[in-house]
C-alpha cells in the first residue's frame, strides 16, 4: 500500500472567493495578464438535485450548505489556472479575507524576472503594495528577493526573484529530472 497519494502529479489550479467576480476578473487579466479559459454558473443548491442521503448538493460537494456560486477560470502565466469563485449564497459568508497568522490563510507567488519593475509596475496602476522588498543574502535562500501585495479585495499575492537558490542544488534533479 502507498504511503503517500498515488499518482500525484502537479498542481492544477488554485482558486479564491471574491465579493464582486467582474472586477476580480477585470483585476487579474488587466493587471496580472490572465486570461478567461470558461465560466460556469450560477449553481443554486435549491435548483440542485438532493444526494442520496437527502444533503443538499453544495453542502456534499463543497461543504457549504444553501449555497449559490459562479466560477470563473482563468490562466495566469504558463504553469497556473486560477479559478474565481463567487458565492452570492449563504448569506453569513465572512466578508473579509483572512489575515496572513489565521487558520486556512493563504497567499499566491509569483515568479517574476525582475521584482523592481513587477513592483513599479504595480504601483503604477494604483495596486497595494506591502513595504520591502525582503532580501536574503545567505542561508538556504540566499538570492531571493519578495514583496507582498493585494489584491482589490485584500487577498494576499507575493512577487518573488531568484536565479538560483542554494537549497535547490541537486533537488531539482530528483525532482523534476534535470540536470
Amino acid at each position: 500500500m502507498s504511503q503517500t497519494l498515488p499518482g500525484l502529479m502537479h498542481v492544477d489550479h488554485v482558486a479564491l472567493t471574491l465579493p464582486d467576480l467582474e472586477l476580480g476578473v477585470d483585476f487579474y487579466r488587466d493587471v496580472l495578464g490572465a486570461v478567461e479559459l470558461y465560466r460556469l454558473g450560477p449553481f443554486d443548491a435549491r435548483e440542485l438535485p438532493r444526494m442520496p442521503d437527502g444533503r443538499d448538493w453544495t453542502l456534499a460537494h463543497l461543504n457549504v450548505a444553501g449555497a449559490r456560486l459562479t466560477l470563473v477560470m482563468m490562466a495566469l502565466g504558463p504553469n497556473l489556472m486560477l479559478e474565481l469563485f463567487r458565492y452570492e449564497l449563504p448569506a453569513d459568508a465572512e466578508t473579509r479575507p483572512r489575515r496572513n497568522c489565521d487558520l486556512g490563510a493563504s497567499h499566491i507567488a509569483l515568479k517574476v524576472r525582475d521584482l523592481d519593475a513587477a513592483l513599479d509596475f504595480l504601483r503604477a496602476r494604483g495596486v497595494a503594495v506591502m513595504d520591502g522588498p525582503i532580501a536574503i543574502d545567505d542561508g538556504p535562500c540566499a538570492g531571493l528577493r519578495v514583496n507582498y501585495f493585494l489584491d482589490p479585495f485584500g487577498n494576499q499575492w507575493e512577487l518573488v526573484e531568484y536565479r538560483h537558490l542554494p537549497f535547490m542544488d541537486g533537488t531539482d534533479v530528483a525532482l523534476y529530472g534535470r540536470a
